[in-house]
C-alpha cells in the first residue's frame, strides 16, 4: 500500500483543471468554446451554474451518503459484496463520487483489486484536501459523456443545446445515467440504450422519494435527441481575434450582446442568400455613448467556404463609395463656406484631369447642398472637397480613428470623396459614431484587442457642423421598409458594384452594413440603397425598444430657407470666392475639340448638337462660327442645329469675358 501511495497524482483544485477556453458576451453568456489541447470539450462550470435538481438526482443515484463519508462508503461496499455473493453478479456498485473523481484524475484501471485499492486510497487523500463542493465541482467538470465530451456543461450543450442551469427532469436523469457507460449509452449512437438508462434513473428517483410517479411517467415520454447539437459559434471572428491576443486566457470576455449577435448573424445569412451564392454580409453595431461594440458579424457564415466566410469583412479594406460625403459637407459647414440650404451647381465639371459624373449619369442643375447630400450627387461633393481639401478630409478621418489606405501611398486626391480610398466597415462605424456624438470621437472597443484609439481633444467636426450633417442624413429617403427620420443614414456603392454600404445612427447606436463578395468580384445589381439599406433598417429593428432620439440642434444653428440666408451663404462659396477671386474660366465639356459628331444630317433626319460647359461665371453667351446663338442666365447647356454637314466652331463667353472654343465636324 505504501508503494501505491507514493505514485498517487497531485490533487488539483477545481480551477486548476484544464478546461476549454470560452468566449463570453458582456453578460457572461457563452458565445463560443474551444476544445482543450487533445480535442476534448471540457467547459468550465461552477456548482452554482448547475440545476440543483440534477445535483440532488446525482447524489441520490450515485452516492446517497456523499455528505457523510470520507471518500469510502463502507456500507455501500458491504451491501454490494453481499448482493454479488447472493446473485453471483454485480447488482449495485460501492463506488462513491469521490472514488469516481479519483479514477478520473488518476486515469489508471480500477478493475483489479490493486486498482480498486489505489482508487480508495486516493479518494481518502482527496477528501483530506478538498471540500465536498470542490469534489463535486471536479466531478461536474471531468465526468465522461461520450465521444470527446467531458463535464456536464459540454454534455448539456451538445445533447440539449442549453446550459445546465435549468434542466428538465428527463434531461437531468439522462445526464446522471450517461457517465456510467458513456459510449454504450450515447444518445447519438443508441437512443434506445440512452432511454433505458434514463428511465432506470427516473425509477430510482421515485423509489428515493425525490420525484413522484406522475412526474417520472411524464419525463419518460420526453424524446431522446438522436444527434449532437453544434456548440455555439457566435462572433467567431472576434473570438479568434481575442484568442490570438490572449492565447493563455481561459475566459475571453467581449462587449458583444449574444442575443443581438445571434439575430444579426441569422439576418446576414438570410440576406446574403438572396443576393447570390457567393455574396457575403457584414454588420457592425456600436453603442456610441459607451464605445462598446455590441454586435460584430464578420460574414454571412463563418464556416461557409463558398462565401469565404472566414474573412472578417468588418475589418477588410474596401472602397467606401459615397459614404464619406457627409464628412466632406461637414467640413464646408465648419469653415463657413456653406449652409445646408446653400445653392450649388450639379453640372459637368472638371478638376484638373479629373471629371466626375453622377452615379446615374444625369445632372440636376442648381440644387441645395441638403438635396445634393440626400440624393448623393457626385459633382457637388467633389466641388466641395476641392474647396475644403482632400488632405483635411483624411486628417479628420484619422481623428475618428479611421485608417484610410491611399493607393500606393500617394497624396490624397479628389477621387477619395467618391470612394478612391481604402477603408473598413469598422472605420466607417467609428466615423459615424463621431457624427452621432456631435463631432466628438470615441474609442470603440470589443474586448478582443486594443480599442480604436480616437484622438483625444480633437473633434472630427465642430458640433454645429456635425448637427447640420446629421439633420440632413435624417432626411435621406428610407428603403420601403423604413420610416423617414427614424435614423440618420447614408448609403454608398463602390465602382463596379463590388461593395454596397449603409451606415446609420440614432441617439444611442450606430450600425454599419457592408454587402458584396469577399473576393472583390462584382455583384450585378448591388447597390447601397437597394441592398444594404434594408439590412440596416432591419438591424435597428432587431435591437428592439424605442429609438433614442437624435441630438437636438445646438446653439447657433441657423434653420432657414435659402432666401432667408445671409448673402454669403446663399451660394456655396469656394475659398477663391471668399477671397474675392473669380472662378475658373469656362470650358466646353461637350463636344470635345476635334471630334466628329454624327447628327444624322446625311441620313435626312438631323438632330440638334448639344453643347455643355463647365466652370465659368454665368450668364453665358453662346456662338457658332462667330454668330451668337443664345444667351442663358444660368443654364450650362445649349442646343444648336447646323445648316448642313461640315466644320463648326463653337464658342462660349461668360459674364467675366472669359471664353473657350472648340471646332468639330458634324454630319
Amino acid at each position: 500500500m505504501h508503494d501505491i501511495g507514493k505514485t498517487l497524482p497531485a490533487v488539483p483544485k477545481p480551477d486548476a483543471v484544464p478546461t476549454s477556453a470560452v468566449v463570453v458576451d458582456r453578460d457572461g453568456r457563452l458565445l463560443r468554446p474551444y476544445t482543450i489541447a487533445d480535442g476534448r470539450w471540457r467547459l468550465p462550470v461552477a456548482l452554482a451554474d448547475v440545476d440543483p435538481a440534477f445535483i440532488a438526482m446525482l447524489q441520490a443515484y450515485e452516492d446517497r451518503r456523499f455528505k457523510e463519508h470520507h471518500g469510502i462508503d463502507w456500507r455501500a461496499i458491504g451491501r454490494a459484496a453481499l448482493q454479488m455473493a447472493r446473485s453471483g453478479q454485480i447488482v449495485s456498485g460501492g463506488s462513491t463520487l469521490t472514488m469516481q473523481v479519483a479514477r478520473l484524475i488518476d486515469g489508471t484501471p480500477t478493475r483489479g483489486p490493486l486498482g480498486k485499492l489505489r482508487q480508495m486510497l486516493f479518494a481518502r487523500v482527496i477528501e483530506d484536501r478538498l471540500s465536498k463542493d470542490e469534489i463535486l465541482s471536479l466531478y461536474l467538470a471531468l465526468a465522461p459523456y461520450g465521444g470527446n465530451l467531458e463535464g456536464i456543461r459540454a454534455a448539456s450543450l451538445a445533447y440539449f443545446g442549453k446550459e445546465p442551469k435549468r434542466l428538465t427532469v428527463a434531461e437531468a436523469a439522462l445526464l446522471v445515467a450517461l457517465p456510467q457507460a458513456p459510449e454504450a449509452r450515447r444518445p447519438d449512437r443508441d437512443a434506445g440504450a440512452a432511454r433505458a438508462a434514463r428511465d432506470r434513473v427516473l425509477g430510482r428517483m421515485v423509489a428515493a422519494g425525490l420525484i413522484d410517479a406522475d412526474t417520472a411517467s411524464a419525463a419518460g415520454t420526453e424524446r431522446i435527441a438522436t444527434a449532437r447539437k453544434t456548440f455555439p459559434m457566435l462572433a467567431a471572428h472576434l473570438g479568434d481575434a481575442a484568442r490570438r491576443a490572449a492565447p493563455s486566457a481561459s475566459v475571453l470576455a467581449l462587449t458583444i450582446d449574444a442575443r443581438l449577435q445571434a439575430k444579426l448573424e441569422q439576418l446576414a445569412a438570410d440576406r446574403a442568400a438572396k443576393v447570390g451564392p457567393k455574396a457575403s454580409v457584414a454588420i457592425l453595431v456600436a453603442d456610441h455613448v459607451t464605445g462598446d461594440i455590441v454586435a460584430s458579424v464578420g460574414s454571412a457564415g463563418f464556416m461557409d467556404g463558398s462565401r469565404n466566410g472566414f474573412v472578417d469583412m468588418t475589418r477588410a479594406i474596401r472602397s467606401p463609395g459615397s459614404t464619406l460625403k457627409p464628412l466632406i459637407y461637414g467640413l464646408a459647414f465648419e469653415q463657413g463656406l456653406a449652409h445646408p440650404q446653400s445653392l450649388i451647381e450639379d453640372r459637368p465639371s472638371a478638376f484638373g484631369g479629373y471629371a466626375p459624373v453622377n452615379f446615374d449619369g444625369f445632372y440636376r442643375g442648381t440644387v441645395t447642398i441638403h438635396d445634393a447630400l440626400t440624393q448623393s450627387l457626385n459633382i457637388p461633393a467633389v466641388t466641395v472637397l476641392d474647396a475644403v481639401g482632400p488632405a483635411r478630409l483624411v486628417a479628420r478621418l484619422k481623428r475618428a480613428a479611421a485608417r484610410p489606405k491611399l493607393p500606393d501611398l500617394s497624396a490624397p486626391g479628389l477621387a477619395i470623396g467618391l470612394g478612391g480610398v481604402g477603408i473598413s466597415l469598422e472605420d466607417l462605424v467609428s466615423l459615424y459614431a463621431a457624427l452621432a456624438r456631435g463631432g466628438r470621437p470615441i474609442a470603440l472597443h470589443d474586448g478582443a484587442g486594443p480599442a480604436l484609439a480616437a484622438a483625444e481633444g480633437a473633434p472630427v467636426l465642430e458640433p454645429l457642423a456635425a448637427w447640420y450633417v446629421s439633420d440632413i442624413l435624417a432626411d435621406v429617403p428610407p428603403p420601403t421598409i423604413g420610416a423617414r427620420g427614424r435614423i440618420a443614414y447614408k448609403t454608398g456603392t463602390s465602382y463596379g458594384y463590388r461593395d454596397a454600404w449603409s451606415i446609420g445612427f440614432d441617439g444611442r447606436y450606430v450600425i454599419g452594413v457592408w454587402v458584396g463578395r469577399a473576393d472583390g468580384a462584382p455583384v450585378p445589381g448591388l447597390s447601397g440603397i437597394g441592398t444594404a439599406a434594408p439590412i440596416l433598417f432591419e438591424s435597428f429593428d432587431r435591437i428592439g425598444g424605442d429609438r433614442a432620439p437624435l441630438r437636438p440642434a445646438p446653439f447657433g444653428a441657423l434653420i432657414a430657407q435659402n432666401g432667408d440666408l445671409p448673402a454669403p451663404l446663399k451660394r456655396f462659396r469656394t475659398p477663391d470666392l471668399v477671397a474675392g477671386k473669380a472662378p475658373d474660366r469656362p470650358e466646353i465639356a461637350f463636344p470635345p475639340d476635334g471630334v466628329q459628331v454624327d447628327l444624322g444630317i446625311r441620313a435626312g433626319d438631323p438632330g440638334p448638337l448639344v453643347i455643355k460647359i463647365r466652370n465659368g461665371k454665368p450668364p453665358f453667351t453662346w456662338f457658332a462660327n462667330g454668330t451668337p446663338i443664345a444667351q442663358t442666365p444660368f443654364a450650362r447647356s445649349e442646343s444648336y442645329e447646323p445648316d448642313g454637314p461640315g466644320f463648326v466652331t463653337l464658342s462660349v463667353v461668360d459674364s467675366a469675358g472669359r471664353s473657350d472654343r472648340v471646332t468639330v465636324f458634324v454630319e
